[in-house]
């Protein structure tokens, strides 16, 4: 008697090192909310464009004015880290999701979602001294997410095991584009300027908004790889 045919959504048993890729997907995201968080609380202020901007407020000053003045290096750093483990989680991540006959898609839908994290490498690379490049690196973060969790998410829900998660993402997508929407529309830079408005506020739930999405993937991969 022949062997059973093996199912190709089932669940497989990953090696401990695309585990530990995989986990790169909470680790990458946690280390940039820690480093903002911690980092909004401990800036005395910053120059860019030769305004003098202070008392840095996280209300009222986006995640980006961190990464001017004595926090700079610090905000900077974590935000390449961030982006760097975040893209190793990805691949861990889609290392762990079976193919279904369809590698080119898999990796595909990989591809597209670390233009999300490369954005943070940029963004930590460009600061807003460099404003063209920065502002490139905040499309890709903020704003590519908005197609590609909904491409991924129909991809997976093609695979049996990852078709709930593949539907809210899909619903992701349109949350993603309202919470950007309401970051464009409350940031102004005279207000930020001037210490007023929620900019600040409104760029960190855009932020937790978008990495909330890639931790749940990383935690769903660990739990079933």
């Amino acid at each position: 008697m022949s062997a059973p045919a093996a199912d190709p959504a089932a669940r497989i048993a990953a090696p401990w090192t695309v585990r530990w890729l995989a986990l790169g997907a909470i680790v990458g995201p946690a280390l940039f909310t820690v480093a903002w968080l911690v980092l909004g609380f401990l800036s005395p202020g910053y120059t860019v464009g030769g305004d003098w901007i202070s008392p840095y407020s996280p209300i009222s000053q986006p995640i980006s004015g961190l990464g001017m003045g004595v926090t700079g290096p610090y905000m900077n750093t974590a935000s390449i880290l961030s982006g760097l483990v975040l893209i190793a989680g990805l691949v861990g991540i889609f290392q762990t999701i079976p193919a279904s006959g369809r590698p080119a898609a898999r990796w595909l839908c990989a591809a597209t979602l670390a233009l999300s994290p490369l954005g943070l490498v940029v963004a930590g690379i460009f600061t807003l001294d460099h404003l063209l490049p920065h502002f490139v690196g905040f499309g890709l973060v903020a704003a590519t997410p908005v197609i590609t969790f909904a491409t991924t998410g129909i991809f997976l829900r093609g695979i049996p095991t990852w078709r709930r998660f593949g539907t809210y993402l899909i619903l992701g997508s349109p949350l993603t584009l309202l919470l950007l929407i309401l970051y464009l529309t409350t940031f102004d830079r005279a207000t930020t300027a001037a210490g007023h408005g929620v900019a600040g506020l409104t760029s960190r739930i855009l932020a937790i908004g978008v990495h909330v999405w890639f931790v749940a993937m990383g935690w769903l991969a660990l739990r079933r790889s």
